[in-house]
Formats: structure tokens, C-alpha cells, sequence
């Protein structure tokens, strides 16, 4: 069992990174805003959803979960279709909550940046 905690830990790992990068991360940005036009315009609903799906990070890490299932074969609890459900779900959970952190991290560290940029601006004035 404490295999298997180890790993999920690790499987949520580049699921959080990748859904992150490529929901949130500059490098990404005009394919994300094609894909929030998309999921506003399209007119079909399963249209609209398969875009949306490029722009929620909680979401895209679902169908990342699945594919790294899929390429590891990791089961929680299980041997068989259980385990990769109950697994699946633990490592969204999982890599939604780096993701979280990693977001209060982020925050923090920009208002600190703006914090030290009103100190300098405010020295330079005196």
C-alpha cells in the first residue's frame, strides 16, 4: 500500500503540470483563447465542451489522468476496472491540490513583486 500512495503522489506530478501549462501558462495562450472562443461560439454542445475542456485546468486533468492511466497501468486497491477508477480520481484530486498550491504560491509571490516595486518606486521619490 504505501507503494502505491508513493506513486499516486508522483502520478500527480505531470498531471498538474501539464494541465497547469496548458490551461494557465503564457506559452499556451492563443490556442487556450481559440479554444475559450470556441467554447463560447460553437453550436453544437459537444463543441462547446471539447474547447472548454482546453481551458479549465480541473478538467483537462481528468482526460490527462486517463492517458497516464492508460500508459502506466496504475491501479489503486483494485487489480482490475476499480483500481483505475479509484486511482484516476486520486490523482485528479492530488493534482488539483499541487495545482492550488501552486496558484497561492504564485500570488504571493506577485505581490511581493509589486510590494518591493512600490518600496523602490517610493525610495526614489524621497
Amino acid at each position: 500500500m504505501e507503494t502505491h500512495i508513493y506513486d499516486l503522489f508522483l502520478l500527480a506530478i505531470p498531471v498538474a503540470c501539464i494541465a497547469w501549462t496548458v490551461t494557465k501558462e503564457e506559452v499556451f495562450k492563443e490556442p487556450r483563447e481559440f479554444c475559450i472562443e470556441k467554447s463560447k461560439d460553437c453550436k453544437n454542445l459537444f463543441q462547446r465542451k471539447f474547447f472548454y475542456l482546453f481551458t479549465c485546468e480541473y478538467c483537462f486533468s481528468h482526460y490527462i489522468t486517463i492517458l497516464l492511466l492508460v500508459m502506466t497501468n496504475y491501479k489503486m486497491l483494485y487489480p482490475d476496472w476499480r483500481g483505475y477508477v479509484i486511482s484516476g480520481f486520486s490523482i485528479v484530486w492530488v493534482a488539483n491540490v499541487y495545482m492550488s498550491l501552486y496558484n497561492i504560491i504564485r500570488v504571493d509571490l506577485k505581490k511581493e513583486k509589486i510590494r518591493a516595486a512600490k518600496e523602490e518606486s517610493s525610495l526614489k521619490d524621497n
